[in-house]
């Protein structure tokens, strides 16, 4: 499993966070650069006169990965670009709701809660508690905040804080049926699961590439259903908007040309796709998986505490949150790197603190053995903090 020789990373490190930014290998940080010279060697000809056919052509790469059609889905940034586009594009009534669960990233919580108060809508999270045994029970705490006033339901595919994997087709059904717009952040679903956009049922998805899948970074994408892609509104308003000569549809139009800007990571991420299929990627998953169980295991078997949710790959992947001690989580983050050179996320969630392990390709066991020890040395000594007064 092991191909630590092909990426970028330092090698006096233990890199167990790439969930957080990704890694990028080091033939598609080529194809990255080589996309970049082109740019820069002829920047009229490039963004001129050749960019809607070089992006058409990555769109279809992309689409044909994710299992959506070529023209229901636009390169963006990131998930939170993707997010904000149809977050600020969904009109709400006063007294309007949006269900979300309490798992889901800080930063889209943020987003829905200012458009919501912008609008006089109202934005819930309703509470998932832990451990979880059933998508069934997931499915059923989630619904029981749902209300004659929810327009919209937003969740993650695999949640940030907790890395679960949600029943999310199962959801997006339902919500259908009941007449209830569905938006998934799936920021860490491309690469790390296998997609098919069309089946899965989503109105909007949004997705990063630069994380799982390994292409550079900056390059993620919004899908959209064709029967709902009409409530888009661009963003950034520029030359799609309007256009003399239209497109291949105007979700494509209105979103695709934001100005001047480097399209080189979305052009990359053909050759991130192709770098995954060389290297046999749906093994190198399961092996990344099999290492994440046992690092679970040994946590779990050092501090006593159970874990999140049941050992099997429907409900994890290649990351998984476990459950810590109390402990003053910032100071064991810092001395996580500073004494062991370990990178991996210690956060709080619901008052409960937990570090969260993402294993990629470049990991091996020396990684899991490092972080064991570091855990081993520095729980008993990272004490919570004094409560305040």
């Amino acid at each position: 499993m092991h191909l630590e020789e092909l990426f970028l990373l330092r090698p006096d490190m233990t890199f167990l966070n790439h969930g957080s930014f990704g890694a990028c290998p080091r033939p598609v940080f080529a194809a990255y650069q080589a996309w970049q010279r082109q740019l820069e060697a002829q920047p009229v000809e490039f963004l001129g006169r050749r960019f809607n056919g070089l992006m058409a052509q990555a769109r279809a790469r992309l689409a044909a990965y994710v299992g959506a059609g070529a023209d229901d889905l636009v390169f963006v940034p990131n998930a939170t670009t993707g997010i904000n586009i149809v977050a600020r594009s969904l009109a709400l009534a006063p007294g309007d709701e949006v269900l979300a669960t309490d798992h889901e990233y800080g930063a889209m919580d943020r987003t829905w809660r200012l458009l919501c108060r912008k609008q006089g809508a109202i934005y819930r999270n309703a509470p998932i508690t832990l451990p979880t045994t059933t998508p069934e029970a997931m499915i059923a705490q989630l619904w029981a905040g749902v209300t004659p006033r929810t327009r919209i339901i937003f969740l993650s595919h695999i949640t940030s804080p907790t890395a679960l994997t949600w029943p999310v087709k199962d959801i997006c059904q339902r919500a259908r049926a009941a007449g209830i717009l569905t938006v998934v952040d799936g920021a860490h679903a491309p690469g790390q699961i296998a997609l098919d956009l069309a089946g899965l049922g989503a109105d909007f998805y949004t997705g990063n590439c630069h994380k799982w899948l390994c292409a550079p970074k900056g390059a993620g994408f919004l899908f959209g259903r064709p029967e709902v892609q009409h409530l888009i509104e661009p963003l950034v308003v520029s030359w799609g908007w309007e256009s003399e000569t239209p497109g291949p549809s105007p979700f494509v139009d209105y979103l695709e040309w934001t100005g001047t800007q480097d399209i080189a990571a979305y052009l990359a991420v053909p050759a991130a796709i192709d770098f995954q299929a060389t290297h046999d990627w749906e093994q190198m998953r399961l092996a990344c998986h099999e290492l994440v169980r046992e690092v679970r295991q040994r946590i779990n078997g050092l501090t006593g505490l159970a874990s999140i949710c049941p050992d099997a790959p429907e409900w994890f992947r290649q990351m998984a949150a476990i459950r810590l001690p109390a402990c003053d989580t910032a100071a064991l983050k810092a001395r996580l790197w500073d004494e062991w050179r370990v990178e991996a996320p210690i956060i709080t969630w619901n008052g409960e603190p937990f570090v969260r392990v993402s294993v990629q390709a470049y990991n091996d066991q020396a990684d899991i053995e490092r972080l064991i020890a570091a855990l081993t040395a520095l729980l008993p000594v990272v004490q919570a903090p004094a409560p305040n007064g």
